[in-house]
């Protein structure tokens, strides 16, 4: 989101921003906790994330998510200090609270009341129970109880609040990193549009370039031919003039063709850079388009968990490749199949404990997620060492439902028969749970990565296991295809659906009932041509050797002949005007590095197509911009404030009453920042992560190119020694945020630097 959206968020948007970092934080924090009740690590991030959420609460005045938070807040820090060990009970209940928070940050504005009243009841248990979890283990320190905690009219306030950093909003990373800019998904999509153009552009250099060859040869054509001239005729018949000026022709030609060989190399030179250049502005604005695979997958682990815990089963959930670059339309795409696959796993593939241990396996069964970068495709495998695929059972459900007569089902091999399993409705399951046995998850997964042009593959071992090989494309603004020519016209095919392409020869043509086919891999591939399929006028002969692509799958192949291949590249994908409606047999447009536009076609339709002509009869045989000066005038303001609600209540202020602001997320960002650019005020919390307020602070007023910057500090910290210790350090005002209001901060910025640009 960019800061113009963030400018009219409301400030409940702020806080559900503040909850999907922080509640994600604290399921994978709580997750790795009832594996290791002990991890110091785990209990601070956990302990941090509950704190910083209810500051935020506490500012848009949900006294709700003021109690949660500081119930799960006192748990994490009973267990910090040793006087409570987390266990099975613990855990359940503080993810019940993480849930209790998503619900409230899921609720319209206009029903948050309601919700208050309604859920009462769920909130009061959930602080009974982990009050009552917390007291079964003998402990020196006390959990608040309920009615204490309900009673306290803005939520609970204690030393802790003032003296513990509050967590990171999900702006900066673990380590240290850049604060990340949240912009629009429209820009981005943008961008990487025009990138992607850029880089298609960059190529008609080259084809540009191969025309001014011609013209080479054409000069040299004319040099041979005054050359001859020269030759042919009589040096006694032309006069000095005829003479001097066939002369002057000769050395003008000569000139011509040395100019161009310069210009040539020049423009060769020109392309090379010219398509570095596009190349790494296209590779930039992808990787702007790019998230973590993790970002994907972080719902699974909970619910893996869970549903492993209702099916009674015993499994530890691995994801690799956490890091691996993905683009975000392709990760939204992902988040079903890889659930559907997960599920399946579970339900179908992994045996419960007693059948694990009596076939000599570990009791825990391991079930896997792993993302990479192959071959210039993105590669996704969900894996388990389950009791794998019964093939001689899928084989007899395929000929029960009368999917295939039994002399076919005998024939096919493992991928054949594996690609059954994508069938609508087709389950192997023989009772319908709440979980699978409808037939409905691996269709949708073969559909979903139908659409963003991947594939999927099944290998399995009986007693050992099954995997799903998924691979799809690292982006869908540009699709590497086979460009084709059919009927004059240039039409794109994806790689990703072409199953082989292959230049055939007409004696390699067979002929059966009148239908044209060639053997590939033992099999018999019918043709068809992409002048019927497409509706083009046929070609006056057919050549030889014939151009041909295979499509389909495992199960049925199609060879389309074209007129010939004219070689692979890379397309920017432009959609097509949604007045035209769904055109048959094309998905998309797209320009060639000359300009000429280009058909992507849609190859399922195409094979739906082939597939309407052959059960007709009708098949046929074969033949930088600036802010103005207003901008320019305006004060600046440097916000340092790890508290996202926080930072952002400030950062609007202050941008409606006419202040430039800019923020940062720590101490440290800030004085980076401080220290590089101009600012005429800076507005710090004092507890922050990396550096505080109070360093801050001093190191400004220690620097000499700095030290006159005014520093004001905004802090829950209101007791009179907090105060003398900041301005000690050099701060010029200290405001503290338990009076905190709008025209409190107001008013000390007009004091410090005077109004803001109206």
């Amino acid at each position: 989101m960019s800061a113009k959206d963030l400018s009219q968020a409301s400030m409940l948007d702020l806080f559900r921003m503040e909850v999907d970092g922080q509640a994600q934080a604290l399921t994978v924090g709580l997750l790795a906790l009832e594996r290791d009740p002990a991890a110091a690590d785990q209990l601070e991030r956990c302990m941090r994330a509950a704190h910083s959420l209810k500051g935020a609460a506490r500012i848009v005045g949900l006294d709700a998510g003021v109690h949660i938070t500081h119930a799960m807040e006192d748990c994490f820090v009973a267990a910090q200090q040793g006087d409570i060990v987390l266990d099975q009970e613990h855990i359940d209940e503080l993810l019940r609270g993480v849930d209790l928070l998503q619900q409230m940050a899921a609720t319209p504005e206009k029903d948050m009341e309601r919700w208050g009243e309604r859920k009462l009841a769920d909130v009061t248990a959930f602080l009974d129970a982990l009050n009552r979890a917390v007291a079964r283990v003998p402990a020196t320190r006390e959990i608040r109880s309920a009615q204490a905690v309900a009673d306290t009219p803005h939520g609970p306030s204690g030393p802790r609040d003032e003296g513990r950093p509050v967590a990171l909003s999900g702006e900066i990373a673990a380590g240290g990193q850049a604060a990340v800019l949240k912009v629009t998904a429209e820009n981005l999509n943008r961008l990487l549009g025009l990138a992607g153009e850029s880089l298609v552009e960059s190529r008609g250099f080259k084809s540009f370039a191969d025309s001014l060859l011609r013209l080479k040869r054409l000069q040299h054509d004319l040099q041979r031919a005054l050359d001859r001239l020269s030759e042919q005729l009589p040096r006694q018949r032309l006069s000095d003039q005829a003479q001097a000026a066939l002369t002057e022709a000769r050395r003008r030609a000569l000139d011509c063709r040395q100019f161009l060989a310069q210009r040539l190399v020049e423009m060769d030179s020109f392309d090379r850079r010219a398509a570095h250049l596009s190349h790494r502005l296209y590779d930039g604005a992808l990787a702007c388009h790019l998230r973590p695979f993790a970002d994907g997958v972080q719902a699974f682990p909970r619910m893996v968990r869970d549903l492993a815990r209702t099916l009674g089963k015993h499994l530890r959930l691995d994801i690799a490749g956490e890091d691996t670059q993905v683009d975000r339309n392709i990760l939204d795409k992902l988040e079903a199949p890889l659930g559907h696959l997960l599920r399946n796993a579970l339900d179908h593939g992994i045996e419960s404990p007693e059948e694990r241990l009596a076939a000599g396996k570990p009791a825990e069964a391991v079930l896997s997620v792993e993302a990479r970068h192959n071959a210039g495709r993105l590669q996704v495998s969900v894996a388990d060492d389950g009791r794998g695929i019964d093939l001689e059972r899928l084989r007899t459900a395929v000929i029960e439902r009368k999917l295939s007569s039994t002399e076919t089902a005998a024939r096919l091999n493992d991928a054949e028969l594996l690609e059954f399993l994508f069938l609508p409705g087709f389950s192997m399951k023989e009772s319908i749970t709440d979980i699978s046995g409808r037939g409905v998850g691996l269709d949708v997964v073969q559909t979903v990565l139908k659409q963003i042009r991947g594939t999927v593959r099944i290998t399995t071992r009986r007693g050992q296991g099954s995997r799903f090989q998924m691979e799809l494309p690292l982006t869908l603004s540009v699709a590497r295809t086979l460009l084709v020519e059919v009927g004059a016209e240039a039409y794109a095919v994806p790689l990703a659906y072409i199953r082989h392409a292959r230049e055939l020869a007409q004696s390699d043509i067979e002929r059966l009932e009148g239908r044209a086919y060639f053997r590939l891999e033992g099999r018999s591939v019918g043709l068809v041509t992409a002048h019927q399929v497409l509706g083009v006028a046929p070609p006056q002969s057919a050549g030889d050797p014939l151009a041909v692509i295979v499509l389909g799958d495992a199960t049925h192949h199609y060879g389309l002949i074209v007129d010939r291949f004219l070689g692979e590249r890379e397309l920017v994908v432009q959609a097509l005007d949604a007045r035209l409606g769904k055109i048959k047999d094309v998905a998309a447009g797209a320009l060639m590095e000359d300009g000429s536009p280009a058909l992507i076609l849609d190859v399922e339709d195409v094979i739906r197509s082939i597939e309407q002509l052959a059960s007709a009869g009708s098949l046929s045989g074969v033949a930088p911009d600036a802010q103005g000066e207003a901008g320019a005038k305006r004060k600046r303001v440097l916000v340092v404030e790890d508290s996202f609600t926080v930072r952002e209540l400030e950062r609007k202020l202050l941008v409606n009453n006419g202040f430039e602001v800019e923020v940062a997320v720590d101490g440290m960002d800030g004085w980076n920042a401080a220290r590089t650019r101009r600012f005429d005020l800076v507005i710090t919390d004092v507890d922050m992560p990396r550096m505080d307020g109070i360093e801050l602070v001093t190191l400004i007023k220690k620097d000499p190119h700095v030290k006159s910057l005014p520093v004001m500090i905004v802090s829950y910290k209101d007791r009179p020694e907090d105060r003398r210790r900041g301005l000690d350090a050099g701060a010029d005002y200290y405001l503290a945020k338990g009076s905190f209001h709008d025209e409190a901060l107001l008013h000390a910025v007009v004091d410090l630097i005077g109004a803001g640009q109206p």
